[in-house]
């Protein structure tokens, strides 16, 4: 018959308890110790005595056998799907050894395929946002420019009172153009492609800082090392999390700040003096974390350090954290 890891500890318990019961006859047969047919007062002390000892054995051996079980509960309670990594030590002495092996290979597998998923959705997504980007700026963004250059000629013609209404149509439709370009970079920034992640960072906080939201400040370090994957991936993270403190944090100023270590180490931070971490992530927050594992990045989202951002003095506020490890052991989807 096969042996298995199941059959394995079943033998191994039982000869657990075979011995400790074999012992305690042993040491009962050897020891100068008799028990009558009908057990006397004087002799109940020995008897617990002689149970408890081979009980305590028992729980001991067995303790040490089935420990692993305690530590694969501990890790499935606080297992999260959105952090990789979390694995469960073995040692080729423990009984159930294999079945711990056979548990980390399967959140191994479970990673690999997730990874795999994550990165054809975000793939894909990236495409169509690079087509619609595309059409908004070939085809609709061309169509208001022919409609202002067609108001202007017939502005140039009309009648003064007329010509007065058509302007402010003008403004109407060269403020649409312009929310056009801006949704169209914001879908696929074109800056990113042409020069490279630093600039488009740059760009991204002042884009933030125009509008009425909080205001921005950025300390953005030249990198080097970094994939095309893991340049977009930063920037998708930064551009959520700054959406995030202009849509929802009430924040007054904000910190943008991308260094690298000697080591080779990235670090992106956003931190605002806003209204703190939200209860409850939302589907933004999870797709920053599903971004981070396609590069093996750690992302944390907790409460900004005392003082607020640059020293602003604040007690609340909200730090987004990506750190990304060295080339060497970054993975590219």
């Amino acid at each position: 018959m096969t042996r298995t890891p199941a059959s394995a500890l079943y033998w191994r318990i039982l000869g657990i308890n075979g011995l400790i019961f074999a012992l305690g006859t042993a040491v009962l047969a050897v020891a100068p110790v008799t028990i009558s047919s009908f057990v006397l007062l004087r002799e109940l002390p020995v008897l617990a005595v002689g149970l408890a000892v081979m009980m305590a054995a028992n729980a001991l051996l067995l303790r040490a056998s089935l420990a692993p079980l305690e530590g694969l509960t501990t890790l499935m309670a606080r297992l999260d799907s959105l952090r990789s990594g979390d694995r469960l030590a073995t040692s080729r002495n423990g009984d159930l050894f294999h079945l711990v092996d056979q548990f980390n290979a399967m959140l191994d597998r479970l990673e690999a395929d997730r990874s795999t998923s994550t990165a054809i959705v975000l793939d894909a997504q990236e495409a169509e946002r690079r087509r619609i980007a595309q059409e908004l700026h070939d085809e609709i963004g061309q169509s208001l420019t022919v409609v202002l250059l067609e108001l202007k000629s017939v502005v140039n013609r009309a009648p003064a009172d007329v010509a007065e209404e058509l302007r402010g149509v003008q403004e109407t439709v060269r403020s649409s153009l312009d929310e056009v370009r801006h949704v169209a970079r914001r879908l696929r920034p074109g800056v990113l492609d042409d020069l490279g992640l630093t600039s488009a960072l740059t760009a991204l906080a002042t884009d933030f800082s125009a509008t009425s939201g909080p205001r921005i400040a950025r300390h953005i370090q030249p990198l080097e090392g970094l994939s095309p994957n893991a340049e977009l991936v930063i920037y998708r993270i930064a551009q959520e999390g700054l959406t995030n403190v202009w849509r929802h944090a009430a924040a007054q100023n904000a910190e943008l700040s991308l260094t690298q270590a000697p080591d080779g180490r990235i670090t992106l931070r956003i931190v605002d003096d806003g209204s703190g971490p939200p209860a409850k992530p939302g589907s933004g927050i999870h797709g920053m974390q599903e971004r981070a594992m396609l590069i093996g990045a750690h992302l944390t989202i907790t409460p900004a350090p005392t003082g607020g951002t640059g020293g602003t003095g604040g007690t609340g506020g909200t730090e987004v954290k990506l750190t990304v490890p060295p080339a060497s052991r970054r993975t590219d989807v």
